[in-house]
């Protein structure tokens, strides 16, 4: 990578949350791409491949599989396969829905219920990068279905548990705004502007997958920073939203 006066940037870093023979599990940090694009900028899959590279010392190429996407602006647990046989597996979770992803988000206001289920369809518009959020089927929208229960409130603002039913792209940040409630400093769908630029209040704070060998369940965790507007919570609270769903919204695996 190179910043704008054409020097080497480092890498992020990128901390292991859980790693095997078959499996690796990282924090991605907000602002890099899941996989590589026409752009040429950072991607986890090339970045995790040096990192496997330089670690294990390893000369030729190395397997990296995505099994999942976090969308660019969203940091947070991320799960890959480091063989061709693991990464299949887990694809075929993903597919059958036997993976789970929860997230965390700090919204402006409240939903009007403290946890339910929210449906509607997203209709992609490439040219603005953005979707719009309708309430009936339409031509080019798939459907996107979560589950959400609020954790906390601290003045004007609600830490939400998010468990993704569908993976649509910015399918919580639409769908949040949708009922009045955009993500902190997530300007594109509503949030109000802020000096500088910030990321947007949306974390992957955990994974859970059966693990394609072992056969158990595998749950991996990451905290959100400790940064504005995480820091108006604590880890109580991030604790709390991990069982938020399944204890509020009758959601257990």
């Amino acid at each position: 990578m190179t910043g704008s006066d054409g020097r080497p940037t480092p890498a992020p870093k990128l901390p292991v949350l859980y790693e095997d023979n078959h499996l690796l599990a990282v924090v991605k940090p907000p602002g890099i791409l899941s996989q590589a694009d026409e752009t040429g900028e950072a991607d986890m899959v090339s970045l995790l491949k040096d990192d496997l590279k330089q670690r294990y010392n390893k000369p030729g190429n190395v397997y990296v599989g995505l099994v999942h996407r976090l969308d660019r602006p969203v940091g947070g647990a991320m799960l890959f396969a480091k063989t061709s046989k693991a990464a299949s597996r887990l694809s075929e979770s993903v597919r059958s829905r036997n993976f789970d992803k929860l997230y965390l988000a700090v919204v402006h206001g409240a939903p009007p219920a403290p946890h339910g289920r929210l449906r509607h369809f997203l209709r992609k518009d490439a040219g603005r990068n953005i979707v719009t959020v309708h309430d009936k089927p339409l031509n080019d929208a798939k459907e996107a279905i979560l589950d959400y229960a609020v954790v906390a409130k601290q003045g004007s603002h609600a830490l939400v548990a998010v468990k993704l039913l569908t993976g649509r792209s910015h399918q919580i940040r639409a769908q949040m705004a949708a009922v009045g409630c955009p993500l902190v400093f997530d300007r594109k769908y509503g949030a109000p502007p802020v000096q500088g630029e910030q990321d947007i209040a949306l974390w992957s704070t955990s994974v859970g997958v059966t693990h394609p060998v072992t056969k158990e369940w595998l749950t991996i965790v990451a905290q959100p920073p400790a940064t504005e507007p995480w820091s108006r919570f604590d880890e109580h609270h991030f604790a709390k939203a991990l069982h938020a769903i399944s204890a509020e919204g009758g959601m257990d695996r």
